[in-house]
């Protein structure tokens, strides 16, 4: 039987003065895996990610890493360097003035040398399109460019797997839809988190919902068939996982462009 690339065991967490928002979660990532995320705010979603990326340590449980536990900080660097992580937020991801300076930050910190560090920085955002954007000021880039530069830092680095943590919010259609292009050009094994459920539709081969703080739903979605699959939050804050997950096929009206439904 395969090992996984990561695993959670028996995870619980919980916020200061509020009921644990993991309580004894189990989950595996296969090697090669193309997972969605979604559930309401506060579902525990971000948590898990963070845990994951030993970011935070849960109140109990495992982390396992190639089926060995995790837990400390030089097990975790290890996990890293497989594993990962686009923030929500660009900014906390962004952090030198120009953006080669960013994308070659991570493989510096891989051992690379400064040449071969640029070198892959160029390539990186050669191969996102992101040619010309070398000696940009990151703090002076669009919403949606500095997201594309995050996930170019990311990719730099090389990983096995890679979590994408709400990357499509506050993103132009434009930006969203050469989001979309980016992620299964690259094949790359992936967990996504997202209200999005096109999004996620278009961009994982399975679609998972957390409540109660675990994973209560998984249905086969099916990206070139626009399909999305539907967890309905039913005005109680809950999210329900239908017990037999149904589909929708849409027609386009202008081809492959991608659209969202409000929750």
């Amino acid at each position: 039987m395969t090992t996984p690339l990561f695993e959670l065991q028996k995870i619980t967490y919980a916020y200061p003065c509020r009921k644990p928002v993991l309580d004894e979660l189990d989950f595996s990532f296969m090697e090669g895996a193309s997972i969605g995320l979604i559930g309401p705010n506060g579902a525990g979603k971000t948590t898990l990610a963070h845990i994951v990326m030993g970011l935070i340590a849960p109140n109990s449980g495992t982390v396992l890493h190639h089926g060995r536990p995790v837990s400390d900080e030089k097990g975790f660097a290890v996990l890293r360097r497989e594993v990962g992580l686009l923030f929500q937020n660009a900014d906390d991801q962004l952090f030198y003035p120009t953006v080669l300076e960013d994308v070659a930050f991570g493989p510096l910190n891989l051992g690379k040398s400064p040449a071969e560090a640029a070198e892959i920085a160029h390539s990186t955002l050669r191969h996102l399109g992101l040619d010309g954007f070398e000696d940009r000021i990151t703090y002076k880039l669009s919403g949606g460019e500095k997201k594309l530069v995050s996930l170019a830092t990311v990719l730099a680095m090389k990983p096995k797997a890679v979590f994408l943590d709400e990357p499509t919010n506050a993103l132009d259609v434009d930006t969203r839809h050469r989001l979309i292009h980016i992620l299964n050009d690259q094949a790359l094994p992936r967990i996504i988190i997202s209200h999005d459920y096109d999004f996620l539709a278009q961009t994982t081969q399975d679609i998972y919902a957390m409540r109660d703080g675990k994973i209560i739903f998984d249905g086969r979605t099916a990206s070139h068939e626009h399909v999305h699959a539907h967890v309905h939050d039913h005005g109680n804050g809950h999210v329900r996982g239908h017990a037999h997950p149904h589909a929708h096929e849409h027609e386009h009206p202008h081809g492959d462009v991608p659209h969202t439904h409000g929750d």
